[in-house]
């Protein structure tokens, strides 16, 4: 357990230089609150797309796993969705944009960053194929979720207008387009052009770097003490309420190991830097939201572990 933890530092500490240098950039190298702006504003719209398109045209390369697995894993995050924006609810009063940034914390992991790693580095290669396949889903799921949540919490009401708002306000999002886009781009069986691709995939091996740069940028602009109470919450929901959950639904439809084990991993994961994107966009618990990155990312160094040895 000990060589975990240390190897579960191992892996965190990039992540962490990277944010401090987006920090140190944001409070004495003089990049203010429109270079924050700039930078989130192009991960969101350029990088982050180009991501996932690439990571949904390639499904068609994932199989040999137990489907089952989404049902536990997205089942989870359900559950802790709901959740969460009743406690944000109830506990802090937020109004409804907030709520669905708060309760994306606690069900957001850092799949991109850790995930594969960590399944490499503390499971088996046999644990690879069902993380794939549960990354494949896991942005169109949650961040389709939450922008409905977002968009109706904003425009909904019970009419055709509404609904038609609410609609429009998901298929125009950058990030959700692109998902979509790559997904039914891969089912139709095309393959990305090299000369496109290329370029694209570029663009998605900068985006985690530049995502975290961007974190340290807001941390210079809020500071990690602001809601600590919220950041707090969001972290012990993300890592104590969303592994058990999904693992109680693991259980529940009988899961076999592998995909059991894959998906409690995944879920006991820090809080992802696109939850911070997310509320940069929708301008909602920004200083919140990135303490809460921070405390869970250090906190998960334990956790992983932890979790990892209940379902083995």
């Amino acid at each position: 357990m000990f060589d975990h933890l240390l190897q579960q530092f191992a892996l965190a500490s990039p992540l962490f230089v990277l944010v401090f240098l987006g920090y140190a950039l944001g409070q004495w190298g003089g990049w203010g609150k429109d270079a924050s702006k700039a930078l989130s504003a192009f991960v969101f719209s350029i990088a982050m797309p180009a991501l996932l398109f690439r990571q949904m045209a390639g499904f068609g390369s994932v199989s040999g796993v137990d489907a089952r697995l989404l049902i536990a894993f997205f089942g989870g995050c359900l559950v802790v969705f709901v959740v969460g924006r009743l406690l944000s609810w109830r506990l802090f009063d937020h109004d409804g944009t907030q709520q669905s940034v708060f309760a994306l914390g606690g069900v957001f992991s850092n799949n991109v960053l850790l995930g594969i790693p960590i399944a490499h580095l503390l499971l088996t290669e046999r644990h690879i194929p069902p993380v794939a396949l549960a990354l494949v889903f896991n942005a169109l799921i949650l961040w389709t979720l939450v922008t409905l949540s977002v968009e109706w919490a904003r425009h909904g009401e019970f009419s055709l207008h509404g609904i038609g708002k609410t609609v429009r306000g998901v298929l125009t999002n950058p990030v959700v387009a692109s998902i979509v886009g790559g997904a039914l781009y891969g089912f139709a069986g095309f393959a990305i052009p090299g000369p496109i691709d290329r370029p694209l995939a570029m663009l998605a091996a900068a985006t985690g770097p530049m995502s975290l740069v961007a974190l340290g940028l807001s941390l210079a602009e809020f500071g990690v003490r602001q809601g600590w109470r919220v950041s707090t919450t969001i972290a012990l929901i993300k890592l104590v309420l969303h592994p058990l959950a999904v693992w109680g639904i693991a259980r529940a439809i009988d899961l076999p190991l592998i995909e059991t084990q894959a998906v409690v991993m995944m879920a006991s994961l820090a809080t992802g830097v696109n939850v911070y994107l997310m509320s940069r966009q929708f301008q909602s618990l920004e200083g919140e939201t990135s303490a809460a990155l921070l405390i869970s990312t250090a906190l998960s160094s334990i956790t992983v572990p932890v979790w990892i040895s209940i379902t083995a």
